[in-house]
């Protein structure tokens, strides 16, 4: 009789099941992971219905592969560029929540008695929402192109960082036993150190690597090399002492950078979605009923606080970032919910033999009834904000979105806060790469060397030439020089700016002295320092071209994604619910061929045409002859309603969708006050030119509570009016900066 082995039977077993259960699931309108983990339930030890899994062992292997592959999706649409393009108000949305869920998950696992690991292991189960749930949430309900969306996707992606970082510090945690400060700051910097460093070397040589293999890559040679450096990630991680997870998140968010990212996304998938599948079932097979049963009440009320504690820590988060009370509650409700994040960090808890076995089933009970009620949430979310507007007091509402204007206007940035952010990015991110070099150098190459002085001397000599330019950048290269040189202008403040400049040069040379200390000993480190820095600054001319091309190269492949799909800025009006979409004009379009006379869109609709794209040509606030014609790509601005009702009536049968444009200064949107010393105050919207100083157009001016929509351009402009204005990026910011730091010029 030929053999088979156990693994194979097992695998059928779970994928049949798994099957059954999501077309069942999948028929009930259900999210599949909720099929996934009854069918682990069903074949588990703890359920003899159906054939049990003879060999649990191999199919944990295979769920830790596929939380390995679901981290590097998660990193391929994660991208370092998103975080930066969140903004504050995700930021500071999602770190309110985190921090107030992880008290309140520990605060409730000691008023149930629960161990202090358990209790904090518990709060960080609950303190993570789920991306993969939210997303199907808003495709099923259709509310992706809705305002509060993007907020809540940009939260997703600040806590998918923050759970990084929860993963190290829990796993410190585990391995010490107790909380010690010295410890968690110790991982946190080594954190920051590796992620740097990996993160600049990948950027430097992966996108070069897929560009030069691009003719001879086909989508087979694509898929094995990506899945190769995801895991070779996943080993480099895990020598240096992190999980296995953090190295396949890290490699995602670096091939997130390059022009492949969208086709390798597409090849993974499938791989990801099997792997996924076979986590979340043996997720389920880690269930036992018995255990649910008799915690059924822990799970009912850390149900009832991630419900209520969520919608509360997210809208204050939201509203203290400068969100109205609207989208505020919206992503709030929307975010109510744990997910696969919760179920890697139980799993955390259970590996390292630090929980008890009760935490794991409880975090997924509580995880499938909180994604069963995400719909009837977000559902809900609108009817809620109505009635809580309707039973708050005006005063309140009207302190709120003050506060909401307020925490949007443009304030212009000192010289000094722009140097000082300078200096620091580049002292920090100089120093992760030579001590990266140096401390490789050390580990590697000087024991190639062995006992003989000339191999010494020449894995010094190399390691120093690549040390150079990084050196020469760190301690010599001009930061700012704008800002600098307006700074140096002003006399008394040129004794700080030295410090400054003398300030990386010590810290250039302490380096380059802990370089040379590795090879040999401290009296000869001092005399060779001094010949290097010698060195650097003979040839420093020299040095600084080669540096300019390989800051140039990291440059070109940090934004060769961007540039190849171009970029939509996609700024809020956030106190009047309104924002930008981009829609393109096709041929069979009603509008094609008419002016905006006669489309009457702002009295039919409510929406502004901010900007027309023509093949490249931009007209900024289009006057009313404007004709519209095929292939036109318009910015239009209005509420959600609005521009759903737009877009229907451009295109009946589909919805607008974000269209591709290489545009290098994107309409933008702004808000600014004018003060009783404003030289707006006043003047009409026509004295005040803003429309041909700005390319743009006034949308609105919230004036003593109330709001003017579209107003006149012979309305006068008052002290305490909020004028909230669309056009030209570019254009906009400079005059918004030049009349704050000018009042007298109009």
């Amino acid at each position: 009789m030929i053999h088979l082995a156990p693994l194979i039977k097992d695998l059928a077993l779970i994928l049949i099941a798994a099957a059954v259960t999501t077309l069942i699931f999948k028929r009930l309108r259900q999210p599949l992971v909720l099929g996934y983990i009854v069918a682990g339930l069903l074949v588990g030890q703890h359920v003899s219905l159906v054939p049990t899994v003879t060999d649990e062992k191999n199919i944990h292997v295979w769920s830790e592969i596929g939380v390995i592959f679901l981290l590097f999706s998660l990193g391929l649409e994660f991208s370092f560029k998103k975080l930066i393009k969140v903004g504050g108000a995700a930021s500071i949305s999602a770190l309110v929540e985190v921090v107030f869920m992880l008290a309140l998950g520990y605060l409730l696992g000691q008023i149930m008695g629960w161990s202090p690991m358990d209790s904090i292991f518990l709060g960080g189960i609950i303190s993570i929402s789920s991306t993969t749930i939210i997303i199907r949430a808003f495709e099923e309900l259709g509310v992706k192109g809705l305002k509060f969306a993007g907020l809540v996707f940009g939260i997703l992606v600040v806590e998918d960082l923050v759970a990084i970082v929860l993963l190290v510090l829990l796993s410190t945690l585990a391995v010490s036993r107790q909380f010690e400060g010295g410890a968690m700051l110790i991982s946190v910097v080594k954190l920051v150190f590796f992620l740097i460093a990996w993160f600049v070397t990948g950027i430097f040589f992966i996108p070069t690597l897929l560009r030069m293999t691009k003719k001879i890559m086909n989508e087979e040679t694509l898929l094995v090399t990506s899945v190769g450096l995801c895991l070779l990630m996943v080993v480099l991680a895990t020598q240096v002492g992190f999980s296995p997870a953090l190295g396949a998140f890290i490699m995602g968010s670096i091939l997130a950078e390059t022009t492949q990212a969208e086709k390798i996304e597409h090849l993974v998938k499938p791989v990801k979605e099997l792997f996924g599948a076979v986590f979340f079932i043996s997720v389920g097979m880690l269930i036992n009923p018995a255990m649910l049963v008799k915690y059924a009440v822990p799970v009912l009320i850390i149900t009832v606080v991630t419900l209520i504690g969520k919608t509360l820590s997210t809208g204050i988060g939201a509203l203290l970032s400068g969100q109205p009370l609207k989208t505020s509650v919206q992503a709030g409700m929307s975010l109510a919910q744990i997910g696969e994040f919760s179920f890697i960090i139980a799993q955390l808890g259970l590996t390292l033999n630090v929980t008890s076995e009760f935490l794991y089933p409880v975090a997924v009970a509580v995880s499938a009834v909180t994604t069963f009620t995400t719909p009837y949430m977000i559902k809900l979310s609108g009817p809620v904000y109505e009635k809580l507007a309707e039973l708050m007091p005006h005063r309140w509402k009207t302190a709120i979105n003050r506060y909401s204007a307020a925490a949007q206007t443009i304030s212009v940035v000192s010289d000094w806060k722009i140097l000082l952010r300078s200096y620091f990015t580049n002292v920090i991110i100089y120093t992760v790469v030579i001590l990266a070099i140096i401390l490789l150098s050390s580990y590697y190459l000087l024991p190639m060397s062995g006992v003989y002085n000339w191999g010494r001397a020449m894995s010094a000599v190399l390691t120093f030439l690549l040390l150079m330019p990084f050196l020469w950048a760190l301690g010599f290269r001009n930061i700012a020089s704008a800002a600098s040189n307006r700074i140096w202008e002003q006399k008394k403040y040129r004794g700080p700016l030295m410090l400054l400049r003398l300030a990386r040069i010590v810290i250039a040379i302490f380096l380059l002295g802990f370089f040379i200390d590795r090879f040999y000993s401290y009296s000869v480190a001092l005399a060779v320092t001094a010949i290097m820095i010698v060195l650097i600054f003979v040839f420093r001319h020299k040095i600084g071209d080669f540096y300019t091309t390989i800051e140039e190269r990291f440059f070109s492949n940090f934004n060769a994604r961007e540039t190849k799909v171009g970029n939509i800025s996609k700024s809020v009006l956030a106190p009047w619910d309104a924002h930008l979409a981009v829609s393109e004009i096709k041929p069979l379009s009603p509008v094609a061929g008419s002016t905006l006379e006669d489309l009457q869109l702002r009295e039919n609709y409510g929406i502004n045409i901010a900007l027309i794209n023509r093949s490249g040509i931009k007209m900024y606030a289009p006057d009313k002859y404007a004709r519209l014609f095929p292939g036109d790509v318009v910015t239009a601005i209005g509420t959600d309603e609005q521009l759903q009702k737009f877009n229907h009536y451009l295109e009946p049968a589909h919805a607008a969708i974000a269209v591709p444009v290489n545009d290098g200064d994107p309409i933008a949107l702004k808000q600014f006050l004018v003060t009783a010393q404003s030289p707006l105050e006043g003047k009409t919207i026509r004295e005040a030119g803003i429309r041909e100083r700005t390319s743009g157009i006034v949308l609105g001016i919230e004036r003593k509570g109330q709001r003017l929509l579209n107003p006149a351009s012979l309305t006068v402009l008052q002290a305490g009016d909020i004028v909230w204005i669309a056009g030209s990026g570019g254009r906009l910011h400079a005059w918004l900066k030049e009349i704050n730091s000018k009042p007298n010029l109009l």
